[in-house]
């Protein structure tokens, strides 16, 4: 399998810089999971890497209450009128990864970006339980809570990890105003080959950050996200201070959850292609396809976009253009704050 596969992993990818000679030496070209940097990074740096607030995004934030539980999601809000869209980040990201891409959908949608469990600023009472059915019911445990009963038209969008809860959920067919699916940059045949390699890339990885500042630094240059403003955003959400050891490390302790990750690819294929509502999958190569998803391509069961010169994080790289695919996608099927607008139809379509 060639390295470039590796990208399409649930989490921050492994670039190709870490397996080339440095032209100066045989050490591998510095990257976000590399050494520290020999010298402290100048004020300027600071200053270009300096964390963005998300209040430049989103209208709110709020904390969301599951009743019987100590479970409690974050979620960020924009818009007022439209759709829900509604967010579900990759592993070891947070809602923060759709911040961008945010500020020009909420034009036209709602947007609610959540923080997984075990992710962000969520918290529950078993942080490493990333069971696709676990963060399936928290999901649907989250749209009732804010929602009620009657649910406006939801727009379910999930990137990587994220991808496959969004499919899982929608594959149940429970959620009754569920108008539309889109998937970005998982694709089941290459996320299961790739598996065998997700410890040796997390533990790969740069474990402890003197500064958030450094860590938006070493995750740009090492190639993980493209966009500088994204990473300023996105980045200090997926970092926690570690008072033992005096510096940043990762929020979302992923290495601890390999017996699940099996769970998030198997079958996935014929789940998103059995999924009764229109479909877009947005992905960063062409080579991704599997057997199943190249048969429904062909036959028309879903829309297909390859978003190139974009990384994994397709909705950090390249979040203009992310927007605009979604907002296309929404009027090319007419879903309006209800559902399906037909004339003459007041209440929305049922699956």
């Amino acid at each position: 399998m060639d390295s470039s596969n590796l990208s399409s992993l649930p989490e921050e990818s492994l670039e190709e810089e870490l397996e080339k000679p440095s032209k100066r030496s045989e050490a591998p070209l510095p990257t976000a999971y590399a050494s520290v940097p020999l010298r402290s990074p100048s004020q300027s740096s600071l200053q270009k890497y300096s964390p963005l607030d998300w209040s430049g995004y989103f209208d709110e934030e709020k904390d969301v209450s599951i009743p019987d539980s100590n479970d409690v999601f974050h979620v960020y809000m924009a818009g007022t009128e439209g759709p829900v869209v509604f967010c579900l980040h990759g592993g070891g990201y947070s809602g923060l990864s759709f911040a961008l891409s945010t500020s020009k959908i909420k034009e036209k949608a709602r947007v609610v970006a959540l923080d997984l469990r075990g992710h962000g600023k969520s918290s529950t009472e078993n942080d490493l339980d990333l069971s696709v059915e676990t963060m399936c019911n928290d999901v649907l445990a989250v749209v009732k809570e804010m929602y009620g009963e009657s649910p406006p038209a939801i727009v379910l969008v999930g990137h990587s990890m994220g991808g496959s809860v969004a499919v899982h959920v929608a594959a149940k067919k429970i959620l009754s105003t569920l108008a539309g699916l889109v998937v970005v940059d998982v694709v089941e045949g290459t996320a299961m080959a790739s598996l065998i390699h997700m410890q040796k890339i997390l533990s790969s990885r740069m474990q402890h950050f003197s500064s958030i500042e450094k860590a938006i630094e070493w995750t740009v240059k090492g190639g993980a996200l493209r966009n500088i403003d994204s990473a300023r955003v996105s980045i200090p959400s997926t970092l926690k201070y570690d008072d033992s050891k005096k510096c940043y490390v990762y929020r979302a302790q992923l290495e601890e959850t390999e017996q699940y990750w099996r769970g998030w690819y198997e079958g996935l294929s014929e789940k998103f292609l059995s999924c009764p509502v229109p479909k877009l999958l947005l992905l960063a190569g062409t080579d991704r396809l599997d057997r199943p998803l190249t048969i429904g391509q062909m036959q028309g069961k879903f829309q297909m976009v390859v978003v190139r010169h974009t990384g994994h994080a397709i909705q950090e790289d390249a979040p203009e253009k992310f927007a605009t695919l979604i907002l296309n996608f929404i009027s090319r099927n007419q879903i309006g704050p209800h559902g399906v607008e037909i004339p003459g139809l007041r209440q929305p379509l049922q699956s």
